[in-house]
């Protein structure tokens, strides 16, 4: 599994990623979003970024669309962390699936979102075929939580 692809956010990206956990934090979801709470692989601290968390058959998932980035990283050495909206928080644990088991949710996870995260997909969309999702599947982590309180 290729761990090298990562689209890093930029500028826009950190104050639009602020302002929608802020949202979050305060019980506004915006198209299903929440906020991502997980423990720092290095530092302990909880460190929170704004997810879309995906309702699908024996989810919910979290997909990251940038890649192997900072919160993935920091998921597969934790094990579990915490979703918010408003007062409601959900801690869970979370498994990382195999690439073979990423198209459908991919294209779902497109459907939905495809407007807000499709530009870290490159020319994959809701509309690809299994095996042009499957060949993208290493550079989009996918993991299925299990919500524990």
């Amino acid at each position: 599994m290729s761990q090298a692809h990562y689209i890093r956010p930029g500028r826009f990206d950190n104050i639009v990623n602020g302002s929608v956990a802020w949202l979050a934090r305060r019980g506004i979801s915006l198209m299903g979003t929440a906020e991502l709470s997980v423990r720092g692989r290095t530092s302990g601290e909880w460190r929170r970024i704004p997810v879309n968390p995906l309702p699908y058959e024996g989810g919910p998932y979290l997909i990251s669309a940038r890649g192997h980035s900072q919160w993935v990283r920091n998921l597969r050495a934790a094990g579990g962390g915490q979703l918010q909206v408003g007062r409601k928080i959900q801690q869970f644990t979370a498994v990382e699936l195999p690439d073979d088991e990423k198209p459908t949710l991919l294209r779902t996870y497109l459907k939905r979102w495809g407007w807000e995260v499709g530009r870290f997909f490159g020319d994959v969309n809701a509309k690809s075929t299994d095996e042009e999702l499957l060949a993208a599947a290493h550079r989009h982590p996918v993991f299925r939580i299990t919500v524990t309180k």
